[in-house]
């Protein structure tokens, strides 16, 4: 698959940033999050061995509506979405669990060709979850916009803190500026594996995307609100924080008349 290596979770999906070392709970050049800091943010999770297990992130986008991405819900699993939560071995009374009604994966999505895009699917809920200080949706951006190049990004999971590493219990994130279209799809970055509809973020070789973050948010500051601008999809098959290979997302602006179809 070209040079890329899809954040599956934990063997499907993924995404974070590299851990300062193995008795910190931190992300190099980022922190924990504070506890539900992205109320937004979801656990996607795949029943296994008698218990429930962490796959991919995602975003609550209308209270009975997640979005994540499309090689997250490849694989013909039990999940559940968790809302709500924090650190993922501790029942802290603000989750709220909810089983699956429907999977829709963006129709052009081909899981052989990751780099080919529409990495975008969307999980109808059994139930409606409860807006509080814990779980809110996620704002999202306006169709087509682009943001400019080293635009101010975190993303956040409960990814791998480290290449080959361990997912973390606890929400980490991690500062991941805009690296532009016309920089990322440059022949010393990804070249043409980078689409139009996609959004890099990072390449520091510090800071990125792993396995377990896939499907999460890129949280971008506009007009002082924090928006989802991007998907977690993919980081390059040599590792996880490679420099000049930022992680790279979906563009959730470039989905958003086909997230309101769906929806609809």
């Amino acid at each position: 698959m070209l040079q890329l290596l899809l954040l599956a979770a934990l063997t499907l999906c993924g995404c974070h940033a590299e851990s300062v070392s193995d008795d910190m709970q931190r992300v190099v050049g980022g922190t924990e999050a504070k506890s539900h800091a992205w109320p937004s943010q979801i656990s996607l999770q795949y029943y296994s061995g008698g218990s429930w297990h962490h796959t991919c992130g995602g975003s609550l986008i209308r209270q009975n509506w997640v979005m994540t991405a499309a090689h997250c819900v490849d694989s013909n699993l039990n999940f559940r979405v968790v809302a709500g939560d924090h650190n993922l071995n501790i029942k802290e009374g603000t989750e709220q669990t909810f089983s699956v009604s429907a999977i829709y994966k963006h129709p052009n999505w081909n899981s052989n060709n990751v780099a080919a895009g529409y990495d975008i699917a969307l999980i109808r809920l059994s139930g409606s979850a409860t807006l509080n200080s814990y779980v809110q949706l996620a704002v999202l951006p306006s169709q087509g916009t682009v943001l400019a190049n080293n635009h101010p990004c975190y993303i956040s999971g409960w990814g791998l803190t480290r290449t080959n590493g361990q997912l973390s219990n606890v929400l980490l994130q991690a500062y991941l500026p805009v690296v532009s279209y016309n920089i990322c799809s440059g022949y010393s970055y990804w070249g043409s594996s980078v689409k139009n509809t996609m959004i890099c973020a990072g390449g520091d070789g510090v800071r990125s995307g792993c396995q377990g973050d896939s499907g999460g948010p890129l949280h971008c500051a506009v007009n002082g609100v924090y928006q989802v601008h991007g998907v977690t999809s993919f980081v390059s098959g040599y590792g996880c924080n490679v420099r000049n290979k930022p992680t790279v997302f979906t563009r959730v602006s470039a989905y958003i008349s086909w997230i309101s179809s769906v929806i609809s």
